[in-house]
């Protein structure tokens, strides 16, 4: 059965405000390597409040959702006010799918289309900017190369 995660962080405050920890999470693509500083939401009440009620998030920044064993994940938008992309991580570390520019507030399922075990929130438009594209490694504890 899918995992809904609420999307958000309950609080209107800055980055970080309730995250259990702050992780550093490199990209590898072609164009070189993108280092993001990310909130681990890594229990249950944490994946389902997620970024909810921020007003911004900053570039270089994101939640990483451990949905650890790997499997189907779906997400939606509510109560969330910016728009991100959503970065589905296969266990490996391998992307498997990017949802960008999702819609704010949206009841819109979005789904990893295929096992995942994260899912890395970042601004909209980061994956355009960096040329993130699916295939593309995440370098993060959460993820063992195969």
């Amino acid at each position: 059965m899918p995992v809904i995660a609420l999307l958000a962080l309950c609080t209107s405050g800055g980055f970080g405000a309730q995250a259990a920890s702050i992780q550093t999470l490199e990209i590898v693509t072609r164009n070189g390597v993108h280092v993001f500083s990310v909130e681990m939401a890594t229990t249950e009440e944490e994946r389902q409040t997620g970024l909810m009620h921020r007003k911004e998030l900053p570039d270089g920044k994101g939640m990483l959702f451990d949905f650890s064993p790997e499997q189907q994940i779906s997400m939606w938008m509510k109560n969330t006010f910016i728009p991100l992309d959503m970065i589905f991580i296969r266990a490996d570390g391998r992307i498997l799918r990017i949802a960008e520019n999702t819609e704010p507030q949206s009841l819109k399922i979005i789904s990893s289309g295929g096992l995942a075990k994260g899912v890395l929130e970042v601004i909209a438009g980061t994956a355009q900017k960096y040329g993130i594209v699916p295939g593309d490694r995440v370098a993060h504890p959460l993820f063992k190369p195969r």
